[in-house]
């Protein structure tokens, strides 16, 4: 994914973002302000260089007062722009995905308001301040830690809502796959929220404000956590490892490629109008079968993949970016790449040009009575279209991967996520006030 964490400070100046810049919001007036107590990094502050982020100052009561924040603290994600955050956001090391229904007697105009205090909320935590009401103080000696919070809509709101005619197509329910084990309590949901940060406590303190925000108007269908490495764990960027120590995410799309707004992205022509500049999210709780994936050699686990393990490297030779040759054969005749390696068969090339730009959390649950590890990865995957990305590559893993036998989708969600706020806007008043 493209590097988006330029230095930015506390205050709400231009920094990492994947949207339009504006200033964050000040609180009311006599409210208590986590961005406050921060101090004014634009006068003190010094800037890290691109991968960095500028310091601010923790001025919490016993703190000391010339200590400056990290980058990763001071880094400030905008609410406002054409596309909501935390879709091209880079990996943050903590995330909650949480789903909820509109409550008995809830309908279109409770969820325009609760929509509108949700933006609020969100606006306000990932600049860093506190919640306007009753903040639980949990991220307090914090910054804003790269928060991001995301809302989207699935099937059933638009019958809840009275809105069945602004459904989108492309919301229709996903078909069923041979691999799929689902739980339906654990899938789906009216209203559904992401939320990622590079602090764990940031993270919470977004998911309980949000929850209690949603008090009366809807209550919690289901709720996932789930963690990346930590930005600055390793001596250099690199593309995120999952529970399998695979290299994950190499071949995403990423932004400076030509057509990565088409394939991720609802044109500005596109159908409903609402849903411009949105995208479509596919949620799935995929369990690893840990032991079973652990008892192959390493050289097997590179042929269920069809990559070098320690490098991400195709076994047809290069770096984790060369191209993979999938003609390439041994000196025996047979293919490098076995036939059904789960890289060759979700190249895009392999598939109509259908793309996912993949943005996952691993979860770890705790261990069942026989000790089973209860673990995995929370997919997240963003496209213009689920029925031309997500829809046929799934179909043609369920034909033949070779990873299908480690791995067992257990919950599923689509989720319509229109586009950003405009200043003065909240998320989703375009369908819930047009």
């Amino acid at each position: 994914m493209a590097d988006q964490s330029k230095a930015s400070s506390t205050r709400g100046t231009a920094g990492r973002q994947d949207t339009l810049d504006q200033s964050p919001p000040q609180g009311p007036k006599g409210a208590f302000s986590r961005r406050r107590l921060l101090g004014t990094a634009g006068a003190g502050g010094l800037a890290l260089g691109a991968a960095g982020g500028a310091a601010g100052y923790a001025v919490a009561p016993t703190a000391d007062r010339s200590a400056p924040l990290t980058s990763l603290g001071a880094d400030t994600v905008m609410f406002h722009g054409k596309h909501q955050p935390g879709i091209t956001t880079p990996l943050q090391a903590r995330g909650h995905l949480v789903a909820f229904d509109l409550t008995p007697g809830a309908g279109r105009k409770e969820a325009a308001a609760l929509l509108r205090r949700w933006s609020t909320t969100a606006q306000r935590l990932m600049a860093g301040e506190a919640a306007a009401h009753e903040d639980t103080d949990v991220a307090r000696d914090a910054g804003p830690s790269s928060l991001t919070v995301t809302f989207g809509f699935g099937h059933s709101f638009f019958a809840r809502t009275g809105l069945e005619k602004q459904r989108p197509v492309a919301l229709d329910p996903l078909p069923d796959f041979s691999s799929d084990h689902l739980d339906r309590t654990r899938s789906d949901g009216d209203l559904w929220v992401q939320i990622g940060a590079d602090d764990a406590l940031v993270a919470f303190h977004a998911l309980r404000a949000v929850q209690k925000d949603a008090d009366g108007a809807a209550r919690v269908r289901w709720q996932m956590n789930g963690f990346n490495r930590s930005p600055g764990a390793t001596s250099r960027p690199m593309t995120a490892r999952n529970l399998m120590g695979q290299i994950d995410g190499t071949r995403n799309p990423k932004p400076s490629e030509p057509d990565f707004d088409q394939r991720v992205f609802v044109p500005a022509s596109g159908d409903p109008a609402w849903m411009r500049d949105g995208s479509y999210a596919v949620v799935r709780r995929i369990r690893m079968l840990l032991d079973d994936w652990e008892k192959l050699s390493v050289g097997a686990q590179e042929d269920v993949i069809g990559r070098k393990k320690a490098t991400g490297a195709p076994l047809s030779g290069g770096s984790e970016t060369t191209a993979m040759d999938l003609d390439k054969t041994d000196a025996s005749g047979d293919l490098v790449v076995p036939v059904n390696a789960h890289a060759r068969i979700t190249r895009p090339d392999q598939n109509g040009g259908a793309a996912l730009l993949r943005r996952p959390f691993s979860f770890h649950d705790g261990f069942g009575p026989d000790g089973v590890p209860d673990a995995g990865l929370l997919f997240v995957c963003w496209q213009a279209d689920p029925l031309r990305g997500f829809v046929p590559v799934q179909r043609k893993l369920d034909r033949g991967d070779a990873l299908s036998a480690f791995i067992r989708h257990e919950a599923s969600g689509l989720f319509a996520v229109p586009g950003g706020a405009a200043p003065g806007e909240y998320v989703g008043q375009r369908l819930l006030e047009g």
